[in-house]
């Protein structure tokens, strides 16, 4: 039994502070307008539990809707309340064709933006940069300045619309950039509402997209904390991502525990900086993959809310129920996908959207068919588009609050996952004493230890057993994927497939050239002497950035200045 259980609850207090608080939604026109019954016309339940005078062990940590500890779902109305957000991933090219598939995937009933950057930008780096030759506007959109973003959302309010950058070593400068196309706009900045991924500590666990050493990262983003907590209270500033742990090669309970972590690391990194828990952490958002197991999946969703709950009011000392409310989108698999035999890939990927709808996603990316050869041609991204509204709207799934609530197993491997977390939690914090052995942690015990572990290559080392434990198993036979180890016949063709041609390169680099003659040089010189002095120094970076960003100071430009200043993280060599 974990510490919170306790022997025979009786469900039925529960149950009917539930009622109360769905009838209060109902009555303040909380629900949406919806058909819930059956395919034959049955009416079904909001949510489902035990029966009237039933009393089940340990209930408190299967609970209702919208109570704690969440394992059911943050809002007691669930998806009758609100369904998730079709936030498709997007971005190719240049600025002007992403703008143009960001129209259709509005068009098309999109509820959100997400956008998709290639590698330069995700480096720091200006496409003309010698290190970027071939890569431009290949695996997302090329932006080099906010007159770059100032195209890629022309037409978009960004007052009304809700945007999700996934980007996270310069993640800060491209959101001054975001700040600053939201200004051009005319757009009060206060009332944006978005997400910027910004994590840092998954770059140094799985995906290895950094530019400077922990410790001045780890500064911009507690920076970006107290910006965005004190002016734009609505902004997610950090999204922690388990998904490219995940794709790495871990385990489910290995995202989950990791990502976790990371999380606890950035709330200590916030109270460091002297921020109130309950004001911060509703900002502290979750990015989480849907692999194939169905059930496992769904399990995980579950128990991360439960763990991020009790973690946050028992150690943390959160006490607003947002506080404690694990808000997480979800993406499908990418590693799942499969070149050969491609057109299996949707079928996996609904199984894998039905996961994520099933574990209570607040919002998903269905990956197209043809992600594994590439970005995705526009037939294909519809085809990905379409299979979360066939969910949403025929399916009958966002009728009935956590579903499968109830059930033996899926509770069981709920449980299971959970502990096998809190083992991984307790080996972290084993390294943080192993770090400072008196105990004094200068951000926290969590962050300690997660630094430790990079420092050690422990993570690394844990997910590539993971890997290789995974990949001996589909060669054994023991795993199967259809169409590569199993049913390998197919009367599949090719693919026709999205190729960006390199006069994107040309053609950006042309752009950047003519703006960079066109910039005041005086004022761009002042404004990156003023972001380098404050980085010296011990202020927020907000502010000087901004108005690099203003002065049309290039993407490129900031970080060299900022690496100059801090130096370049390089990865130890282990063998």
């Amino acid at each position: 039994m974990t510490s919170y259980e306790v022997g025979h609850p009786d469900p039925q207090p529960g149950r009917q502070r539930w009622q109360r608080r769905y009838a209060q939604a109902q009555a303040a026109g909380g629900l949406r307008d919806g058909d819930f019954t059956t395919l034959s016309g049955v009416e079904v339940d909001p949510v489902y539990g035990p029966r009237e005078g039933e009393r089940v062990t340990g209930f408190e940590r299967i609970g209702w809707p919208g109570e704690y500890p969440f394992t059911r779902g943050v809002h007691s109305t669930g998806y009758r309340g609100r369904t998730w957000t079709i936030r498709q991933f997007a971005g190719f090219g240049n600025a002007r064709q992403t703008n143009e598939r960001y129209r259709q995937v509005l068009r098309n009933g999109g509820g959100g933006l997400s956008v998709a950057f290639d590698m330069p930008t995700l480096m720091g780096r200006d496409s003309d940069d010698p290190h970027c030759l071939g890569e431009v506007g290949h695996c997302g959109v090329a932006i080099d300045s906010a007159a770059d973003l100032d195209v890629l959302f022309d037409g978009i309010p960004l007052e009304q619309a809700t945007v999700s950058m996934t980007i996270s070593g310069p993640a800060v400068p491209m959101f001054c950039m975001y700040l600053v196309a939201a200004e051009r706009q005319g757009a009060d900045i206060t009332k944006l509402n978005g997400t910027l991924q910004t994590d840092i500590f998954k770059e140094y666990i799985a995906q290895k997209e950094w530019l400077f050493p922990p410790g001045p990262h780890l500064r911009l983003i507690g920076d970006l904390l107290e910006f965005c907590t004190e002016r734009i209270p609505a902004y997610k500033p950090l999204s922690i991502s388990g998904y490219h742990i995940r794709e790495a090669g871990a385990t489910a309970a290995q995202e989950l525990a990791f990502t976790l972590a990371d999380g606890f690391g950035y709330v200590e990194l916030g109270r460091s900086r002297g921020l109130d828990v309950d004001r911060f952490a509703p900002g502290l958002t979750f990015f989480f993959d849907a692999q194939m197991d169905f059930f496992e999946e769904i399990a995980k969703f579950r128990a991360a809310r439960r763990i991020w709950a009790r973690w946050m009011r028992e150690v943390y000392g959160a006490r607003r129920a947002k506080a404690l409310w694990m808000r997480f989108h979800t993406q499908t698999s990418g590693v799942s996908l499969t070149a050969q035999q491609p057109y299996n890939n949707v079928v996996r990927t609904t199984i894998e959207a039905l996961a994520g709808v099933l574990g209570g996603t607040n919002s998903m990316h269905t990956n197209a068919l043809d992600e594994t050869l590439a970005l995705p041609t526009e037939r294909n991204a519809e085809i990905a588009l379409r299979t979360q509204q066939v969910i949403m709207e025929e399916s009958g799934v966002a009728n009935v609050i956590d579903p499968l609530g109830g059930s033996w197993y899926v509770e069981a491997l709920t449980d299971r996952i959970e502990a096998d977390a809190e083992r991984i939690f307790t080996r972290i914090k084993d390294m943080a004493a192993a770090a400072v052995p008196s105990g004094q942690h200068p951000i926290g015990e969590m962050t300690s230890g997660i630094l430790r572990g990079v420092e050690d290559g422990w993570f690394t080392g844990e997910i590539a057993d993971a890997s290789f434990a995974y990949q001996r198993a589909l060669e054994k036979g023991d795993k199967k994927i259809v169409g590569i180890n199993t049913a390998r016949r197919s009367v599949t063709g090719e693919l026709e497939i999205l190729r960006i041609s390199h006069e994107v390169e040309l053609e950006q680099n042309r752009v950047l050239a003519a703006r960079r003659a066109r910039r005041d040089s005086t004022a761009l010189d002042r404004a990156l002497a003023a972001l380098v002095a404050a980085a010296a120094g011990e202020g927020n970076l907000i502010e000087p950035m901004l108005d690099a960003a203003r002065a049309e100071a290039t993407l490129g430009e900031i970080c060299g200045a900022l690496k100059a200043q801090w130096g370049e993280y390089r990865e130890p060599a282990r063998f």
